[in-house]
């Protein structure tokens, strides 16, 4: 199955656009995975920006503290999570740049008159850093949902319920684009097709997840234009 397929031959007519943010919608993993990796290494866990992508891709500060105090054999300082949410916060304001293609796809859609979301566990903080940087702040207002809105993060389908009914979607009648497992897992347990971002490799684990990979951003618009029904 193509991602055409799947949005074309969809079982519900499309009324919303889920996008994740980061890996999606703006390239600031390396950035993130960079400046966590360097905290554990001072923490006395030695690790490489690689490790860190291998290991949290997708995860939450909160979720990933537990494996991180596991290893190290003691808990973490009480301000852990907030002192180093506020150092990528600082970072992200000035070196995140955008995924190729994924700006201009928020923009042909919003064009098309498709309503799009933005559902990431990043912090609202954290996204009006990026967003800022890419200069698309008024692009998504009133659009960006937080995983501290909701009960559970992801993997977890809260945050994507959450944003179809901010629409007044059901979930059949969302596609979520994501590329990370915790993305995917989410999307597929709120009962939603996902298309997976999965620009270097073939996806196949995405894929076994129940997504169907992709490797441009900038084929979205033209999938979507291909699946839209407008809804009177």
């Amino acid at each position: 199955m193509t991602p055409f397929d799947l949005i074309a031959g969809r079982r519900a007519a499309l009324r919303l656009v889920i996008f994740d943010c980061d890996g999606v919608i703006v390239d600031s993993e390396p950035v993130s995975n960079r400046i966590i990796a360097e905290e554990l290494t001072e923490h006395g866990w030695p690790m490489a920006a690689e490790e860190a992508t291998r290991l949290f891709l997708g995860v939450t500060l909160r979720d990933m503290q537990p494996t991180i105090e596991a290893r190290l054999g003691r808990p973490l300082p009480a301000t852990w999570r907030s002192e180093l949410a506020a150092r990528m916060v600082a970072a992200l304001a000035v070196e995140a740049t955008p995924i190729p293609g994924a700006v201009e796809a928020l923009r042909s859609l919003t064009a098309m008159g498709v309503p799009w979301r933005v559902a990431s566990n990043s912090s609202h903080a954290e996204m009006r850093a990026k967003f800022e940087r890419l200069g698309i702040a008024d692009l998504v207002a009133g659009r960006v949902h937080s995983h501290s809105e909701v009960a559970r993060a992801k993997p977890a389908p809260d945050l994507f319920l959450a944003a179809a009914a901010a629409e007044g979607a059901a979930a059949a009648e969302c596609i979520v684009i994501e590329d990370s497992l915790p993305g995917v897992q989410a999307a597929v347990a709120a009962g939603m097709d996902c298309l997976a971002y999965s620009p270097h490799s073939d996806g196949r684990i995405l894929r076994t997840l129940g997504a169907v990979p992709f490797r441009s951003m900038a084929d979205v618009p033209t999938w979507i234009e291909a699946g839209w029904r407008r809804v009177a």
